[in-house]
């Protein structure tokens, strides 16, 4: 079936993908607030928290509680939310759309480079959105006295520092790290997809719905591992610009170049890289298994690339 005989691709379609994408987004990020706390703290503060993953959650919980591994749920669960709503929600609209001005031969043939333009395109609208939401998760990970939750810290972060600085100091790292990951995230889970029926000499559709879930999982975990690698140095730079007074006090971009110049790149590579590819790695399996099935909960069918030599593909 090609892409002009799927569909209709109505605007309830693409409202649907959205909702879908806020879900498994808000959903799984939410649910992994811990292990972010940990990475970030592994990020900001390497000479307390070098032990690894587990003994950084033994760490937190021995001087803070266990409540400390849930800092910045709101903020997480909410930017997130957003952010999947534009993401998920884009990448279907620019699929659809590309595949209707070049044709199902020509979509086909340059998918990746569809996926690739189109998960770029959605990441960064999302974005937008989702850095003022995820400055201020970082600010009350990195100092949990700082305020008691989003609605405390959203304008304490106004007062203290402005708009700009407050919530978009980050914007150019969250750009460097979200649309490299995104963008692999999408093309290399839909490549990885493809060689998984190819393994197991299946077609989708002579499936079952769980099996092909089981596809969406195996895929999006290949998926977020490779995304978690591409993305991990700006992330890295992300959690620290957003530490009060981190880089000095100068514009933006010589803020990040300090803080690259102190931090070295193996340290901007590797810190924090091994619960960043469990976190990322299970999250993103998670979300296009959510997002399959809410999907198909709406009644929707999600857009996929045609073969035309092959259309039972």
């Amino acid at each position: 079936m090609g892409g002009h005989e799927q569909g209709p691709f109505t605007p309830m379609y693409f409202i649907k993908g959205a909702l879908s994408g806020g879900i498994c987004c808000g959903v799984t990020h939410g649910a992994l607030t811990p292990v972010d706390v940990v990475k970030t703290r592994i990020q900001l503060e390497p000479q307390v928290y070098n032990k690894g993953m587990i003994a950084g959650f033994r760490q937190i919980i021995a001087k803070e509680g266990a409540g400390a591994l849930l800092t910045g749920f709101g903020p997480t669960a909410l930017g997130y939310f957003v952010q999947g709503w534009f993401k998920f929600g884009g990448v279907e609209l620019f699929k659809v759309q590309a595949s209707k001005i070049l044709g199902d031969e020509a979509a086909w043939n340059n998918r990746v480079a569809i996926y690739l333009g189109a998960a770029a395109a959605a990441e960064f609208v999302a974005d937008i959105f989702l850095c003022p939401l995820e400055a201020t998760r970082i600010r009350l990970v990195s100092n949990p006295s700082f305020a008691n939750g989003l609605a405390d810290a959203f304008p304490k972060i106004i007062k203290q520092d402005g708009i700009i600085k407050g919530f978009y100091s980050g914007f150019g790292p969250i750009l460097f790290k979200q649309i490299p990951y995104t963008m692999a995230k999408f093309a290399v889970q839909g490549i990885a997809a493809e060689q998984i029926y190819t393994a197991i000499g299946k077609k989708p559709q002579e499936l079952s719905s769980n099996e092909n879930l089981g596809v969406s999982l195996g895929s999006g975990v290949i998926a977020g591992v490779a995304a978690a690698i591409i993305s991990h140095p700006a992330d890295t730079l992300l959690s620290m610009v957003n530490k009060e007074g981190a880089g000095g006090n100068g514009s933006i971009t010589s803020r990040l170049m300090n803080l690259a110049r102190e931090t070295g790149l193996a340290r901007l590579c590797l810190n924090g890289l091994g619960p960043r590819c469990v976190m990322i790695g299970t999250l993103t399996a998670g979300q296009f298994v959510l997002f399959d099935s809410v999907m198909a909960a709406t009644g929707a069918t999600k857009f996929h690339f045609v073969d035309p030599s092959n259309p039972d593909h």
